[in-house]
């Protein structure tokens, strides 16, 4: 039988990118050169086989194929899925990995380690493909396992930094947390379907769906193992004090975790939906969860003063809001969330060393002139126009949210954010300046609805949960929860200008800029197992 040109294209990026960091580390360091020109090109060959998956993909269609299969009743197999999710996937992270490649070979020119830098982002791009193109749970489990392994490496790259050894440390014993989450979740699956393949799960949990029937325990506890350990990888509250304390490691690692890693475990969440959605307690308590990571994330990034952690804090409460998503049933608008929020993290990581120099050609903001009650009073004004071009916005593309898996919380969230925008154009004391501000506020609105429907026709036919199922009470309550949490911090960010001096205030912020201590756990935790005593930041 012939093997589809298709299934071999999506795995060669993996295979390849996994052969070159079978390289010893002895002989990389002897021929950085090499290694550095050889992941470089390998990263744009990835990118070339990611457009060819999707062309592939328009013109044939998703495929589910096995290049080996282990004899015996063990089900294990190797293989690739790919649909319209691996497709979306293979490109962002070929397209990222590619650029992080080729700033990372001009950012370590000259320094020691390059070629044992080089093979360890090597091994950590081919697990990021192979993760994405696994046919199975027991492939997709070794890679994630594999992914880590290769960014303990990379954050270890300057050995002469303690706190860096430190936070890599730190690292590591969340993600064995992760693992082990994640094989219990794997060996629970495979005795409950007798299978660790997508298509036969994702057969029998549509039947399932399907029936109307209630699910079983079993199922509700591989759903919940599930959501943590993919908490566990895109750093949501508790987990999530790694990324912060991370910093210290080259550029081009903290734009490869923040744009790249991070984002496995959405990805998990979405590719596994169809099973995960089963569970009406896992996807609460990911929506729970995940509003409390990015309310959390956004208060602690305004108090930060160093550019990268405030851009760590940014990406905890994006990934919280992108598990909001996904806890709602907004599968597809989560996977738009993943793309958005890795183009613009790279961005902003690689271009961070730069950030004085911009901020010195740029002008300053202006500043509010209208103050006093009237700054309060222009409060509902602004809210009511945020909502008037929210809902206009998705109603012009003939969208309803109400039909929506979480449309009309995800339209509030969106008002809440565009309500600042416009707030700030009508506190300027110019009509000109109003007139940006809603203009900007339409555009942004628009831009998101027109994104949001576009994702949506183009995961149609893929393997993912399209809804959450019925709604129960306690999906209600978490739902009240969310919003209120929502507008609580809303409230909070539009009174902080008036209550500064307030000593109460000041007082948060000071714990806000340490982060309400949340990481205290981990360290003590790292410290107990290491036998170290943390290092000074």
């Amino acid at each position: 039988m012939t093997t589809p040109i298709l299934p071999i294209i999506a795995a060669i990026p993996a295979a390849l990118l996994l052969a070159a960091g079978i390289v010893p580390a002895a002989v990389a360091e002897r021929h950085p050169a090499v290694v550095r020109a050889a992941v470089t090109r390998l990263s744009a060959l990835a990118l070339a086989a990611a457009g060819g998956v999707a062309v592939l993909l328009w013109l044939s269609g998703p495929a589910d194929h096995v290049f080996w299969a282990a004899p015996g009743p063990f089900p294990l197999n190797v293989g690739v899925f790919v649909d319209a999710v691996t497709g979306v996937m293979l490109l962002l992270t070929s397209l990222i990995g590619l650029v992080i490649a080729r700033f990372a070979a001009r950012a370590l020119a000259g320094e020691p380690g390059q070629g044992r830098f080089f093979k360890w982002l090597a091994v950590t791009l081919g697990a990021v493909f192979l993760l994405i193109v696994s046919r199975n749970l027991v492939m997709l489990t070794a890679a994630w396992m594999l992914t880590s392994y290769g960014l303990h490496h990379l954050l270890q790259h300057y050995p002469d930094r303690p706190w860096a050894i430190w936070a890599a440390r730190k690292k590591f014993l969340i993600s064995r947390l992760g693992d082990g989450v994640l094989v219990a979740a794997l060996a629970l699956t495979i005795w409950h379907f007798g299978s660790s393949d997508y298509s036969a799960i994702f057969h029998e949990a549509d039947a399932i769906r399907a029936s109307g029937g209630s699910p079983s325990p079993v199922l509700s506890a591989i759903g919940i193992l599930f959501v943590l350990g993919a908490m566990t990888k895109s750093a949501q509250f508790p987990f999530h004090s790694w990324l912060p304390d991370t910093m210290e490691a080259p550029t081009p690692v903290s734009a490869l975790m923040h744009a790249g890693i991070i984002n496995a475990g959405g990805f998990l969440v979405i590719r596994l939906s169809p099973l995960v959605s089963l569970s009406h307690v896992a996807l609460d308590m990911l929506a729970l969860m995940g509003a409390i990571t990015a309310l959390f994330g956004g208060i602690v990034m305004l108090t930060q003063t160093s550019i990268k952690r405030s851009l760590a804090f940014s990406t905890i409460a994006q990934m919280g809001f992108m598990m909001l998503q996904c806890g709602l049933g907004a599968f597809s608008t989560a996977l738009l969330h993943i793309v958005a929020h890795s183009l613009y993290k790279a961005h902003a990581f690689l271009s961070s060393g730069s950030v004085l120099d911009s901020a010195a050609t740029m002008k300053s903001p202006a500043k509010p002139v209208v103050g006093g009650v009237w700054r309060f009073a222009l409060l509902p004004v602004s809210l009511a126009l945020a909502i008037t071009i929210t809902v206009g916005s998705f109603a012009a593309l003939g969208i309803d949210p109400s039909v929506k898996p979480g449309g009309l919380v995800l339209l509030a969230v969106v008002a809440l954010a565009l309500t600042t925008l416009v707030w700030q154009g009508l506190l300027a004391g110019s009509w000109q300046l109003a007139l940006g501000g809603v203009a900007s506020a339409a555009g942004v609105s628009l831009a998101y609805a027109t994104a949001s429907s576009g994702m949506d026709r183009l995961l149609a036919s893929a393997a993912i949960a399209h809804g959450a199922g019925p709604v129960s009470t306690l999906d209600l309550v978490v739902v009240g929860i969310v919003i209120s949490g929502f507008l609580g911090v809303f409230a909070l960010q539009a009174a902080t200008a008036t209550l500064t001096r307030l000593p109460l205030v000041r007082s948060l912020y000071v714990h806000a800029a340490n982060g309400l201590y949340c990481d205290v756990p981990a360290r003590r935790l790292t410290a107990w197992v290491w036998g170290l005593s943390a290092p000074v930041p």
